[in-house]
């Protein structure tokens, strides 16, 4: 790893609560090897000191996005299920075309959705999908850092359970630490209570935690009502799920209760508008969800169903949907919403000690953004323009983990040329 200096840029900086956000000018960021070392005034630093230098005049630095819930190779499937309800778009969509899928074509469409996630700024990703391994290839390859799960069905049986440990065992800390990996049961009601209990049982042998769908729609939580007499929330609960480290996906179905239930455990919420709106979902309860201290982290979901894996779409989205539904255009002010983006989705990630802001001690996962363009001219208002005017060409350069993975829109880590090449031959026979 080498030492790197990022010059003359301006800093977004939160505050610790998520109630203020300030541009801090002409400000260096000095990386030494993976960590930040200091975010000071410029011209302090010896630019001797250091191997690469990067003059990011009239840019903005702020940390990379976290997708706290995607598919990423589902990125293979864009455009192939459109205005359908969720059920259907399941079960008469996408679930037949997945049983054609191989290991390496989890492989390419993993890369392919990297690239588009770095273009975007995105700097990790919690990613619950199948052939994990070959995914994990690809995150090596592609130099961004990812919490990993194999999506796992209760008709499995515990055959899935070992296969899925075993992976965790290869791949937990791998890539230089960019790789951790989670116990990841698809949802409660494709997983019996045996089943998510012996997930349980290996998360915590394994000391990892589980990335779960649950309560994806009030239909859902009905259903389960009517089939265990329990919420899915209260089935997490009562097989031990919550009891590790969990990523919950999606919650739009949770009722008063299951909140009060979920307060009390170390969950964190993964959400993805976007989605909810293009299959004509719930909209997830986010404030009462903050309200109660429970953590919310931005998410894409598939790009099977959000067309994009674009964050900065479900940052606005996650904003405008929470003020449309609680009718006042006072809540998630432009402050609190860069918040969940950065520092937030970090805890939903696991990772609130490492990421999610650009501080000393912190891992160098950082993105420096054009403020130059139309779109955001005047700059009367820097953080608004992150949440509301931002394109995902602004995004200059990218550094995960102390390393340049894209500098001036160059992708340095992958040949998209050649990405895109093999995608298009593999699916000649994937969706035919």
């Amino acid at each position: 790893m080498s030492d790197l200096l990022i010059k003359n840029c301006s800093v977004l900086q939160l505050n610790n609560d998520g109630t203020s956000a300030e541009i801090l000018t002409d400000q260096d960021i000095l990386v030494r090897g993976n960590l930040i070392e200091a975010v000071q005034p410029t011209a302090l630093a010896d630019e001797s000191h250091f191997c690469t230098c990067i003059d990011a005049n009239r840019m903005l630095a702020m940390p990379g996005l976290i997708n706290t819930h995607a598919h990423v190779p589902m990125v293979l499937f864009r455009g192939l299920a459109e205005d359908v309800p969720l059920e259907r778009w399941l079960n008469d969509c996408i679930w037949p075309i997945e049983r054609h899928l191989t290991p390496e074509d989890v492989y390419w469409g993993m890369l392919l959705g990297a690239i588009e996630m770095i273009e975007a700024g995105v700097t990790a990703v919690a990613d619950h999908y199948f052939y994990m391994d070959s995914a994990a290839k690809a995150v090596e390859k592609a130099g961004i850092r990812a919490n990993l799960g194999w999506a796992m069905f209760g008709s499995q049986g515990d055959s899935i359970i070992q296969q899925t440990s075993a992976f965790v065992r290869q791949w937990q800390g791998a890539a230089h630490s960019r790789i951790r990996t989670m116990m990841a049961p698809h949802a409660p009601y494709t997983c019996d209570d045996d089943f998510l209990r012996a997930t349980v049982r290996a998360a915590e042998k394994l000391g990892v935690g589980i990335h779960i769908h649950v309560s994806e729609t009030k239909e859902q939580t009905q259903a389960s009502l009517q089939s265990r007499g329990l919420t899915p929330i209260q089935v997490l609960e009562r097989t031990g799920v919550l009891g590790v480290p969990t990523i919950l996906a999606h919650a739009c179905g949770t009722l008063p209760n299951d909140i009060e239930i979920l307060a009390r455990y170390r969950t964190g919420i993964a959400h993805a508008p976007k989605t909810y709106l293009k299959l004509g979902m719930d909209i997830a309860p986010v404030t009462e969800f903050r309200q109660a201290g429970m953590p919310v982290g931005l998410a894409t979901d598939g790009a099977a169903s959000n067309n994009t894996l674009d964050l900065w779409e479900s940052l606005r989205l996650l904003a405008m949907m929470q003020k449309f539904r609680l009718g006042t255009p006072e809540v998630l002010p432009v402050a609190e919403a860069l918040y969940i983006a950065t520092t937030e989705s970090a805890w939903v990630f696991d990772r609130s000690q490492q990421l999610g802001k650009l501080a000393s001690g912190y891992l160098a996962d950082f993105i420096l953004i054009d403020l130059e363009r139309v779109h955001h001219q005047p700059n009367h208002n820097i953080p608004a323009n992150l949440v509301y005017s931002l394109r995902p060409e602004d995004v200059q350069t990218v550094i995960i983990d102390g390393q340049i993975v894209m500098d001036s829109r160059q992708i340095l880590t992958l040949d998209k040329t050649e990405v895109i090449g093999q995608v298009r031959s593999n699916l000649n026979r994937l969706v035919t």
